[in-house]
């Protein structure tokens, strides 16, 4: 279940656009030192916080430690023994902590794998929708040890962030992206960056299968061939 795999080069610390101040510090000093500041991300859906994660584990294991990822809900129901695979990992990024929320063997089992961790100085990340004080945990003792965590919010992009986030995913594609083909994007199509980013990746393979740059009469095109 711990997800041990080579992490997506575009979800990467340097990629990430608009984090808060100093957060991107934080991330990297947790990854390069276990035993650092345990973090605690919190954010609304398709904030960037999956992003975070799995760029805190490639960068640990950039730095020689051993990481893991776990999505937290395909553990729901059985986090003990998913947890419990983790205990000889250096670094340990936990996302979607609401999804285990309200179990309280699951609960347990976390507040449990959160104190074996401390004692043997490793790192951990959590990340959720919602900060400590406001998820519905079952278990007190599990809310005081994540409210221990250093806090940082994040929150979703603007229109400008989404064109940040498109210029840079299409250079590191080599993709040729002109402003008013991302203008097109931005007010035609769905503003999810997730669907964005999956649209741009259909668009770099119908651009190199045309030998065309990526224009607004292009994007029609491909966009109209795929309804």
């Amino acid at each position: 279940m711990p997800l041990a795999l080579r992490y997506p080069p575009d979800q990467r610390f340097d990629s990430f656009v608009a984090a808060p101040a100093g957060a991107l510090a934080q991330l990297q000093a947790l990854a390069e030192r276990p035993g650092a500041d345990w973090l605690f991300l919190a954010g609304a859906a398709k904030t960037g916080k999956t992003h975070l994660a799995l760029a805190l584990c490639a960068a640990a294991e950039q730095a020689g430690h051993r990481a893991a990822f776990l999505p937290l809900a395909a553990a729901a129901g059985r986090a003990g023994e998913a947890l419990q695979t983790l205990d000889d990992h250096d670094v340990v990024a936990l996302d979607g902590l609401e999804k285990i929320v309200g179990n309280r063997d699951d609960e347990v089992a976390l507040f449990d794998f959160h104190n074996r961790a401390r004692s043997r100085g490793a790192s951990v990340l959590y990340t959720a929708q919602a900060l400590p004080d406001e998820l519905a945990l079952a278990l007190p003792d599990l809310r005081s040890r994540l409210q221990q965590c250093v806090r940082i919010a994040l929150a979703p992009l603007d229109d400008d962030g989404r064109r940040a986030v498109l210029r840079d995913r299409a250079q590191r594609r080599g993709l040729v992206l002109e402003e008013a083909a991302i203008d097109w994007l931005l007010t035609r199509t769905d503003r999810d960056l997730g669907a964005l980013v999956g649209l741009l990746d259909r668009l770099d393979r119908a651009s190199l299968a045309a030998q065309r740059r990526v224009t607004v009469p292009f994007l029609r095109q491909v966009i109209e061939t795929r309804s």
